[in-house]
């Protein structure tokens, strides 16, 4: 099994509501898929969202660093090679993460679909349904109570709360939600890098006095500010998540290391791939760190495959793939079942697609 082409195409899907957080609005997912091919008639799947504010990517550049940079450094390889694949990728181009997390998927749909195996079992098979939250927009407080009660009318039970754009209203937001969504639900909040050190800390303690039980609170300063993630996992009670300063397995280690976080966030636009994720999700386990896996906005392509990840991994004990869940439909036929909350994993060969 060969690869023979690598063929780059969009995949759009509308959204319910717009989705909001301190970095940027989205009314509409726009993203890039990539099919690989090979000589015995398979097709992989894969998918990269242009996240400018976080990766620095776009649409266009995505598709020229795989055009001209990841396919022509694996074209002819065959899929058993995986790791041979992977290093190459990895090589083919400086940083550029989601492009080479659209490559890196399809080339594992393609190896599992070789062995007529689920790709969570060659991964590891640890779990076959997954439990995610379902992310809650910053807005007026009033909205986020509305949109709050209306996610667990729709069998949410974990929301992630997103603040950071007015640090001054952001404990009463959350507060408001608490009061309104009652004690059962969990609650997670997102200030996106919103944040000061010394904001962070007062938002969070005010939630602990309110006695709000908040889980975590994500990324609450600038995601280069190691010194003022420490000061807050320092300061207060409440679990600390590092996402945007968390890309690969490096990151990871310097965070464990500098204890600037209490929890990691693992997402494959990321860290480039499975193949990183998992070396990421390792280093993690070994310092006793457990790990959420997120997503950016993105369709049930890319998703599927970091449900797929996840399933696999005992390390990773929370889930943040809402992004099925966020639009009006699906763009693809097939793969894991989104059903509200519960992600199931099928017996379908690789990610589960029908191409």
């Amino acid at each position: 099994m060969r690869i023979t082409n690598i063929i780059v195409a969009e995949v759009e899907a509308p959204l319910i509501t717009p989705f909001k957080t301190a970095l940027r609005t989205v009314h509409s997912i726009q993203n890039v898929a990539v099919y690989v091919h090979t000589d015995d008639g398979q097709i992989g799947i894969g998918e990269a969202a242009p996240t400018a504010v976080i990766t620095g990517e776009t649409k266009a550049s995505i598709a020229h660093a795989i055009e001209a940079y990841i396919k022509p450094s694996i074209i002819g390889m065959d899929i058993e090679d995986i790791a041979q694949i992977m290093e190459r990728l990895d090589k083919s181009i400086y940083k550029n993460t989601s492009a080479k997390a659209a490559v890196d998927m399809a080339i594992y749909d393609l190896f599992a679909k070789r062995y007529d195996t689920p790709l969570y079992k060659v991964l590891g098979g640890y779990r076959k349904e997954l439990i995610t939250d379902i992310t809650i927009s910053v807005n007026d407080t009033a909205e986020m109570v509305k949109d709050s009660l209306a996610a667990v009318e729709r069998g949410f039970h974990i929301l992630k709360v997103k603040v950071g754009k007015d640090p001054k209203g952001d404990a009463a937001r959350v507060i408001a939600i608490r009061e309104a969504v009652g004690s059962a639900i969990t609650l997670r909040v997102d200030a996106n890098q919103g944040w000061t050190p010394k904001q962070s800390v007062r938002i969070i303690c005010s939630l602990e006095d309110a006695n709000t039980n908040i889980e975590l609170v994500e990324q609450p300063v600038h995601y280069d500010d190691l010194a003022g993630m420490q000061y807050v996992t320092a300061h207060t009670l409440t679990n600390i998540l590092a996402d945007e300063s968390v890309f690969s397995p490096k990151d990871a280690l310097t965070i464990i290391e500098k204890r600037a976080a209490d929890l990691i966030n693992i997402k494959l636009m990321k860290t480039g791939g499975i193949y990183q994720a998992q070396k990421l999700c390792q280093i993690a386990e070994a310092n006793g760190i457990q790990c959420m896996i997120g997503c950016m906005l993105e369709t049930k392509i890319s998703v599927s495959a970091a449900a797929h990840f996840a399933a696999a991994q005992k390390n990773i004990t929370m889930v943040d793939l809402d992004g099925p869940s966020l639009c009006m439909k699906d763009p693809i036929v097939g793969g894991p079942v989104f059903a509200s909350e519960r992600i199931t994993m099928t017996d379908a060969s690789g990610i589960g697609f029908s191409l």
